[in-house]
């Protein structure tokens, strides 16, 4: 069974080209990708992976409102009792904050410059049942 993941931009961040070729590579990897788009919500989103009944949540943000937004997607997920939901970030995303993040629940930050290849074993090393052979 192949891992579900959403990807999505939030907030008013109009850069797409990062979160494109992510999704394109973890699609060409074998796992199951669904792209939400510009400008969404936090609860957008969650809304989202739970419809899709998606396992992972990437975020993408390079506006640097992260420690806003992305926290806001960890209490969404709490509220709606979605905790088992992974969350990944990639983006521009300042080394101190990085901790942070992890401890409020996110797993991994991705940042600029990091190898597609380096997603995609962290991602299958994971969730190593779950993901489509290549």
């Amino acid at each position: 069974m192949a891992l579900r993941i959403v990807m999505a931009k939030l907030g008013l961040d109009g850069h797409d080209r990062g979160v494109k070729i992510v999704a394109r590579a973890l699609r060409d990897a074998g796992f199951e990708v669904i792209y939400t788009g510009l400008r969404q919500t936090p609860e957008m989103v969650v809304d989202a992976a739970l419809q899709e009944d998606a396992q992972v949540i990437g975020l993408s943000i390079h506006s640097g409102a992260h420690m806003t937004l992305i926290p806001r997607v960890m209490d969404v997920l709490k509220e709606k009792q979605a905790e088992d939901l992974m969350v990944f970030a990639g983006g521009i995303v300042p080394d101190e904050d990085i901790e942070k993040l992890k401890k409020l629940g996110v797993a991994e930050v991705f940042t600029p410059g990091t190898p597609l290849q380096e997603i995609v074993d962290y991602l299958r090393a994971k969730f190593p049942g779950e993901t489509a052979a290549v």
